[in-house]
C-alpha cells in the first residue's frame, strides 16, 4: 500500500493512505480552501480543489464550477512533493485522512517549517 510521508522538524512521519485532503484558511481572505490528493508510488496527484470564495490571488480557474458553496475544479497535476510553509499568524494546515482531520502541528513538531509531503519510498 502507498503511504504519505510528512517531513519536518527533523522527523518523518508515515501515514498509511492512498488519498488525503489538505485544508487551510486563506490568510488574507479568511476563506476555506481544500485540495484532494492521491498518493501514487512516485508522486502526489492533485485530483480536486475547491475554495469557498475568491480574491487576493485565489481566483479559481476558468474550468471551476460553483455549486452554491464551493468553487470546484479538477487540476489533475502530478508533483513529486508539496512543501508547506507554516506561520503561527496564518493558522495551521489540516491533513484529513478517511474523513478525520488533524492540524499538521499535531503530527509533526508545532514549529516544523517547512513541512514536505511526498509519497513514501
Amino acid at each position: 500500500m502507498s503511504a504519505l510521508c510528512l517531513a519536518g522538524g527533523g522527523e518523518v512521519i508515515r501515514v498509511a493512505t492512498l488519498a488525503f485532503t489538505l485544508a487551510w484558511t486563506h490568510t488574507i481572505e479568511r476563506t476555506a480552501w481544500e485540495e484532494d490528493w492521491r498518493v501514487d508510488p512516485a508522486a502526489l496527484v492533485l485530483v480536486a480543489a475547491r475554495v469557498k470564495g475568491t480574491g487576493a490571488g485565489m481566483e479559481p480557474p476558468d474550468s471551476a464550477r460553483f455549486d452554491g458553496t464551493w468553487w470546484r475544479w479538477s487540476p489533475g497535476v502530478s508533483v513529486p512533493s508539496v512543501t508547506l510553509r507554516r506561520a503561527p499568524q496564518a493558522g495551521d494546515w489540516r491533513l484529513c485522512v478517511a474523513g478525520a482531520c488533524r492540524p499538521v502541528g499535531e503530527i509533526l513538531p508545532p514549529a516544523a517549517d517547512p513541512v514536505t509531503l511526498s509519497a513514501c519510498p
